[in-house]
């Protein structure tokens, strides 16, 4: 008996069905596409985040900027791909959650009167995003939640591919992070907020809108990231670790074949091939 050599994996491959984006100059994907392919030119505006009307008017209520940014651009995302988000399983990914609730937490322990509300506990913990969504869409698939500091979108996407693949099944995606008030914005100088959800599949359908395939069977290499070549697209690139995703949607706008890189961890970045459907 000899041994055989056991098959060659296939490159993990899926495609886009959906996107959602709200970000310091762009409202929603077709704002944001209109730049990113060079149709209109990009200025930076601070980020309106929409009012989460998809949830009950008591965590409505409660909804600061993370769960406004997530909900609206999943949304978009699931919208566009015509499918119902209570179906759907779901990678959440931020690098430090809900800046703003941070503050006022530091805020009120750090004062004579320490006593911290209900909702601002509840709303610090790094899974609310993935809770609200659940209870705004009724949504009861597995939701997983991940942080790797400003390597966060290519974690969530690479963990949200997976699960496309590995599931047979479409997954939602969704990247956001939020600015800190002073003084932590002096140590964590994230300057706005902004959000990005992906629909995979992993297989082509009608609504396909690209395919992505990691490079090199794992899609991990040691070449540098790939930047924007506009200043303000590039500055958000660079300072907000949602925005980590702009070259790959530069390519999805553009609907054009690209290699890209985009940042994950020290050393280690995440190569990608995207290419029309």
């Amino acid at each position: 008996m000899t041994a055989s050599n056991p098959p060659a994996a296939s490159p993990l491959t899926v495609f886009v069905e959906g996107i959602g984006l709200i970000g310091p100059g762009f409202s929603n994907w077709e704002e944001g596409r209109q730049h990113l392919a060079g149709l209109t030119p990009y200025v930076s505006q601070k980020t309106l985040l929409p009012s989460p009307m998809s949830l009950p008017p008591a965590e409505r209520r409660r909804a600061g900027a993370v769960i406004k940014v997530s909900l609206a651009v999943g949304h978009e995302a699931v919208d566009a791909a015509g499918l119902s988000a209570a179906e759907l399983p779901s990678v959440f990914s931020s690098s430090s959650g809900d800046g703003i609730n941070c503050h006022e937490i530091c805020s009120a322990l750090a004062s004579s009167d320490r006593l911290i509300s209900p909702t601002r506990f509840h709303n610090s913990v790094h899974n609310a995003a993935s809770g609200y969504w659940s209870i705004s869409t009724g949504a009861m698939p597995p939701s997983s939640v991940l942080c790797a500091y400003d390597g966060s979108f290519a974690a969530g996407l690479l963990e949200a591919m997976t699960q496309a693949v590995i599931d047979d099944t479409p997954v939602l995606l969704v990247a956001y992070d939020t600015d800190y008030p002073e003084p932590l914005r002096s140590k964590r100088p994230v300057p706005d907020t902004m959000g990005v959800a992906l629909v995979i599949r992993p297989g082509a359908s009608a609504r396909s809108l690209a395919r992505i395939t990691l490079q090199g069977g794992n899609g991990l290499t040691t070449a540098a990231a790939t930047v924007m070549s506009d200043a303000g697209l590039e500055f958000l690139r660079q300072t907000i670790p949602a925005a980590r995703a702009l070259p790959l949607l530069q390519a999805l706008a553009q609907q054009q074949a690209a290699a890209l890189v985009l940042d994950y961890l020290d050393g280690t970045q995440l190569a990608l091939e995207v290419a029309p459907p």
